[in-house]
């Protein structure tokens, strides 16, 4: 482990203006050790694609791709245990999209009283796909009621309805970011009511996209922070082990529905993204992130396949900085 590594797990939950200089000069972007290692986890820790709350008893859900999507807890952020899943009893709709009736990349948040889970279902490398909902009064493993499909692409859709996130403004309007691959990333209008698209407003836009070379851009996460909308999203190559090529990029927005842009002024939708963690040392493609806040800060929670452990992939947790307007892992 580096001495920055060490450095930076230190120096959680302490505000970064307050760091020594030649701390902060080891965390800001650009240099050698821009990209710091995950915060220490236990416990079972194999996982895809995950999403994280914090329930009101303070303790951790954390749900991921699979097995009728994994849940697991922690008490401390540390130690993770795994639960059952997320159904026992899995939704017939699911055969149409995938014949394995395997859901992927859940997104988890509380609202109106309830938690409410967003999740995908198809068949990999195909277009033929669907996002659904379900809800639950505790989040817990075994209580969730699936609500149906929210919202739907074919193979004549020029776009892939998986790897869902709402996100609810301050307004209290709900939007709903998916898009894998194809022409991007999209947004549809949500009705707090149904959970479901909003009958008033039912365009679909784009969000991010890459014209030119590789289609590879997936799982949108959007926040609002300091007056800015931010569109995080995973770009190039998962799920290959040691050879994927994801990471993690960032542009921001004044309005929720774009343009994202990146540090240098470059449009979203024409390629452009700012890093915010890419592969370093064993830590090999980074992304299937989501972001939640928590008492001492946001957390960045993503996957990472281990290069020592024959490209395992495993939980990576970090602590965001928003010094200078935009997030910096550490």
């Amino acid at each position: 482990m580096s001495p920055t590594s060490r450095t930076s797990r230190a120096f959680r939950g302490t505000p970064l203006l307050a760091l020594p200089a030649a701390v902060l000069l080891a965390l800001l972007p650009g240099t050698a050790s821009a990209y710091p290692n995950p915060g220490r986890v236990t416990g079972d820790i194999v996982v895809h694609d995950p999403t994280m709350i914090r329930a009101s008893s303070g303790q951790y859900l954390l749900y991921s791709t699979g097995d009728g999507l994994q849940a697991r807890t922690s008490t401390d952020r540390i130690a993770f245990g795994r639960n059952r899943s997320a159904f026992t009893t899995l939704p017939g709709w699911w055969s149409a999209y995938s014949p394995a009736k395997d859901p992927w990349a859940p997104d988890i948040s509380f609202h109106g009283g309830k938690y409410l889970m967003y999740y995908a279902v198809s068949s990999f490398g195909s277009n033929t796909s669907a996002i659904g909902l379900a809800t639950s009064t505790t989040g817990q493993a075994g209580s969730w009621t699936d609500q149906g499909v929210v919202h739907a692409s074919g193979p004549s859709s020029d776009y892939n309805a998986i790897d869902p996130n709402l996100f609810v403004d301050d307004d209290g309007t709900w939007w709903l970011s998916f898009g894998s691959w194809w022409t991007g990333i999209k947004m549809i209008r949500i009705d707090p009511a149904t959970g479901k698209g909003h009958a008033g407003d039912t365009a679909r836009r784009s969000l991010a996209s890459r014209p030119t070379g590789t289609k590879a851009v997936e799982a949108p996460v959007v926040i609002k922070r300091n007056g800015y909308y931010y569109l995080f999203a995973s770009y190039d190559t998962c799920c290959a082990g040691t050879g994927s090529t994801y990471k993690i990029k960032v542009g921001r927005a004044t309005s929720v529905t774009g343009p994202y842009t990146d540090k240098n002024g470059v449009n979203m939708m024409n390629n452009g993204g700012s890093l915010v963690l890419e592969s370093h040392g064993r830590y090999i493609g980074p992304g299937g992130q989501s972001v939640m806040p928590d008492s001492d800060g946001d957390l960045l929670v993503y996957h990472y396949y281990d290069g020592q452990d024959n490209g395992t992939p495993k939980l990576g947790v970090n602590l965001l900085s928003w010094s200078g307007g935009w997030p910096t892992a550490y």
